[in-house]
């Protein structure tokens, strides 16, 4: 138990700083001796720093943000690797090394949002979160991308597919864990982490998100409604008819 929680405590500690190397920050003080915060939406994503300085800071950017959270995901399931093994045939780790990236990808998109070494103003952790995704399951990935895609190209909202696919996230990797035949201290841990993961992408996008998932769940209460009083109409009519 003992090793356990120096596992996650080392685990989130070496996430949440390498999280919080801003690199929309870095870029922009060290090519521009400016700040990417201080313009545009006031973010240090990728996407603020396309707008404000090119393409080219925005890929050096993009490499940064998703290559600090494949590190940090790595580095978490090594450490639990490391800590949480033992010797004989017999041996069963309290925890499979998976959950030390889990929870990695967790304070690396913490360390992003609310960094420590640039005043706990960070970016929404889009790209963090692909990166970690990326590196644990990217056959998950793959599927969630399809339905991404298919998404926006029906309704053009790219938030909603990202709601979308930050609730289906933890139901695939499930699913996937399960098939694999992973413990049930395992499962439920990584169903903790990627619950509370998904949760934090959610959060970062701010209520905007919500509202508007609401405003299609309405849209569609109110379509399915109509629907149903043109059908008992039209039903009515025709025994009427009758």
């Amino acid at each position: 138990m003992v090793h356990l929680m120096e596992a996650c405590l080392l685990t989130a500690l070496q996430a949440y700083l390498l999280g919080s190397l801003l690199f929309g920050v870095l870029v922009s003080k060290l090519f521009y001796h400016d700040d990417v915060r201080l313009h545009g939406s006031g973010n240090a994503g990728m996407t603020n720093v396309l707008r404000t300085y090119g393409k080219l800071p925005a890929v050096i950017t993009t490499i940064g943000d998703v290559g600090k959270s494949v590190v940090a995901v790595k580095l978490g399931q090594f450490i639990f690797d490391s800590l949480l093994s033992g010797t004989g045939a017999d041996f069963q780790p309290l925890l499979q090394p998976i959950c030390g990236a889990y929870l990695a990808a967790i304070f690396c998109m913490l360390g992003h949002s609310k960094p420590v070494f640039f005043g706990l103003r960070g970016g929404k952790g889009v790209l963090v979160g692909a990166g970690a995704a990326l590196a644990t399951e990217p056959i998950a990935c793959l599927v969630l991308l399809v339905i991404f895609l298919v998404e926006v190209a029906i309704t053009h909202i790219v938030s909603l597919g990202s709601i979308i696919i930050a609730a289906l996230y933890p139901v695939l990797t499930l699913c996937y864990w399960l098939w694999k035949g992973t413990d049930a201290a395992s499962l439920v841990s990584m169903w903790t982490f990627r619950v509370g993961f998904c949760y934090l992408a959610v959060l970062c996008f701010g209520g905007g998100l919500l509202s508007i998932w609401m405003g299609m769940y309405l849209d569609w209460v109110f379509r399915s409604l109509c629907f149903y009083l043109r059908f008992r109409r039209g039903s009515w009519l025709e025994q009427s008819v009758i």
